[in-house]
């Protein structure tokens, strides 16, 4: 997971599709989407970790 295209792909494989038309939403409810997959252990520390500095450089863009 490199990219903001790749992490929304990984998102679909657990059945998740984030897309509201609006960004900073998008980026929020992703946030909490990958939190809950930490928590059920869905997520690794490393993939929780990629994706979460994903989503920070998303949101410095705004």
């Amino acid at each position: 997971m490199n990219t903001y295209y790749d992490l929304l792909q990984r998102m679909k494989t657990y059945g998740t599709f984030i897309y509201t038309g609006d960004r900073e939403l998008d980026l929020t409810l992703l946030t909490e989407e990958i939190r809950s997959l930490k928590l059920s252990g869905l997520f690794s520390t490393q993939e929780f970790s990629q994706a979460m500095a994903i989503i920070m450089e998303e949101k410095s863009k705004l």
